[in-house]
């Protein structure tokens, strides 16, 4: 597993970047976290947008784990951003399956995620990696003044 912070070029006053590869591995979803509440305490970022940030995340990792149908050997990206008054959470993975939304019926045990992603993200999507196959999840919200 490798670690880095990147400080991009500032777009805005405001932004800040970090991230990481992961293992496609079960056990990547919770260090993942671990990562997010480590990284989103040195930008003292805490409460109920750290809380919702987690859980987001951990939702995407969770479904690039389970869903991407990714070659052997290939990295999980993780991507934690400010910008423009927004905290941003991405994973990005080798697959270009895109993920869809489904419902569940009340006794599924899982295909909740992307519906908690939904209703908890201010803003959610997928577009195609940028130096990479694959594609790049993301979800965002917003910081307090």
């Amino acid at each position: 597993m490798s670690a880095h912070t990147a400080s991009a070029q500032p777009a805005s006053p405001d932004m800040r970047e970090a991230q990481w590869q992961l293992p496609h591995s079960a056990r990547s979803a919770g260090r993942a976290r671990a990562l997010l509440r480590l990284q989103l305490t040195d930008w003292k970022i805490t409460g109920e947008v750290a809380d919702t940030a987690e859980l987001l995340l951990s939702e995407l990792v969770t479904n690039s784990i389970r869903h991407a149908r990714t070659p052997p050997g290939r990295a999980i990206g993780l991507r934690f951003a400010t910008y423009e008054g927004r905290l941003r959470v991405e994973v990005a993975d080798a697959s270009d399956r895109r993920p869809r939304p489904r419902e569940a019926a009340p006794e599924d045990e899982g295909g909740r995620g992307l519906a908690l992603v939904q209703a908890l993200a201010e803003r959610w999507g997928c577009c195609p990696r940028l130096y990479g196959i694959g594609k790049a999840t993301w979800a965002e919200v917003s910081l307090p003044e």
